[in-house]
């Protein structure tokens, strides 16, 4: 899990492509979870949160 300090370093490019791999990972997690066989629940909302970490960053760099 990033900080939103450690985010605010790196550029666009590479905050997008974090961005398409966490929303591939979350497809995956979810899948996982709807077959039973995600072990741990919470690695979706770790997710999800680092993901909206990372959208709000990017949308502080488009201001």
């Amino acid at each position: 899990m990033s900080k939103a300090i450690e985010l605010r370093e790196l550029d666009s490019d590479a905050l997008q492509s974090r961005v398409k791999e966490l929303d591939e990972e979350l497809f995956r997690m979810r899948i996982k979870k709807s077959m039973g066989q995600l072990e741990t629940s919470h690695q979706i909302r770790n997710a999800r949160r680092e993901l909206a970490r990372i959208q709000t960053v990017l949308k502080e760099k488009a201001k």
